[in-house]
């Protein structure tokens, strides 16, 4: 039943700029760091002499963070959009599939796009390291996968708390006001406790415990999606 709905979302999901949004994060993280170190090439080189694959990569976690929360804030307000602005709720429901399996179809399709994302993030990252002159040799490959993977685990409480709201509200203020708040904040995550979640992004790059991040936002994303599975299958729609 899940695998019907998210079939449908695919078909709804073209025409509005999410596949634009999935592309522009990334690319736009690396264009940034393409014309940091453009600009300070000479400088950067230098400073990041014994590993010049690791400095890019820590420029480039610095804004990860962000990029995961707005980007997956987007993301879930313009899935659940696509309901609310054809008003087709109600016929949604009515089909002979349980409101879970829409619930899980909309989260699925949020976390693919995110995912795809992330992906392209890495793909980015190596690709400018190349361009910049980096010996193809040293790619820490794992740390290239890790930079956006790891983040992504971790970031999942937010992602699914942006789900949860962008299905509940037909006014999308709410949430993506709150998905901006949070992404604003988290450009400060080095200054906030480590139990903060929104740390956990960060934290899952930089800690030597970084699986402990991931795992602790990979737990609470289930524990937030519960609730919200819940309160989406009990509530009346317009």
């Amino acid at each position: 039943m899940m695998w019907r709905a998210l079939s449908a979302d695919w078909l709804k999901i073209r025409g509005k700029g999410l596949w634009f949004l999935v592309f522009l994060g990334p690319l736009g993280l690396v264009a940034m760091q393409g014309l940091n170190f453009g600009l300070r090439y000479d400088y950067l080189r230098e400073q990041y002499s014994a590993d010049l694959w690791g400095g890019l990569l820590n420029n480039v976690a610095a804004f990860v963070p962000i990029a995961l929360f707005l980007g997956g804030t987007l993301v879930c307000s313009l899935i659940a959009n696509v309901e609310h602005q054809m008003s087709s709720w109600k016929q949604l429901l009515a089909l002979p599939i349980s409101r879970t399996s829409v619930f899980m179809a909309k989260l699925v399709l949020c976390l693919v796009l995110v995912a795809v994302s992330c992906l392209l993030l890495s793909v980015g990252t190596v690709g400018l390291g190349l361009v910049l002159g980096f010996k193809v040799e040293l790619i820490p490959y794992l740390d290239v996968l890790r930079i956006g993977f790891m983040s992504y685990i971790a970031a999942l409480p937010v992602i699914a708390l942006q789900l949860w709201l962008s299905l509940a509200n037909r006014n999308q203020t709410l949430p993506v006001a709150l998905g901006i708040t949070l992404s604003l904040v988290s450009i400060f995550s080095m200054l906030l406790s480590e139990w903060v979640p929104l740390t956990w992004p960060y934290m899952a790059w930089e800690s030597s415990h970084r699986l402990l991040f991931s795992s602790a936002g990979l737990l609470l994303g289930l524990l937030i999606l519960l609730p919200g599975a819940l309160h989406f299958a009990r509530k009346d729609v317009d």
